[in-house]
């Protein structure tokens, strides 16, 4: 089935579009309609999950010294407590160090932000980031 398009028109400033362009051209877009309609999508899914009872899934992207303190056992403890939000986990060793895991997240958008931001502030987590999306609109 084909879905309906509504064309409508946008007003802005020049300088704007052209920064829009080179944007959007060096993302690859085909056109501006593709990239304004991935730029609202985004909004919408944002809009949606600052509803803390919102259904999302996403990812938790981190970086962590695994030799700080009892780092790995306070993730492996924390993991475990949310297991049903926790769909899967990637570690990578990057070197001596340093740890690379990824986290697949499902449920509650409230449930799993809390999630993220437990994680994130464990000391020894060089650097933490929480992607939130949705399979529908």
């Amino acid at each position: 089935m084909v879905e309906k398009i509504t064309r409508f028109g946008v007003s802005i400033e020049p300088e704007l579009l052209k920064k829009f362009d080179r944007m959007i051209k060096k993302e690859g877009y085909e056109n501006r309609s593709e990239a304004i309609r991935d730029l609202i999508r985004a909004g919408l899914i944002d809009e949606k999950s600052k509803n803390p009872d919102e259904n999302v899934i996403g990812t938790l992207t981190m970086i962590y010294d695994h030799h700080t303190g009892n780092l790995t056992n306070k993730l492996l403890g924390l993991q475990h407590n949310h297991h049903t939000e926790i769909l899967s986990t990637t570690h990578i060793h990057v070197d001596h160090h340093n740890c690379l895991e990824v986290l697949v997240l499902k449920g509650k958008s409230g449930r799993v932000q809390k999630l993220a931001d437990s994680i994130k502030a464990l000391k020894g987590i060089k650097h933490g980031e929480l992607v939130i999306t949705k399979s529908s609109l």
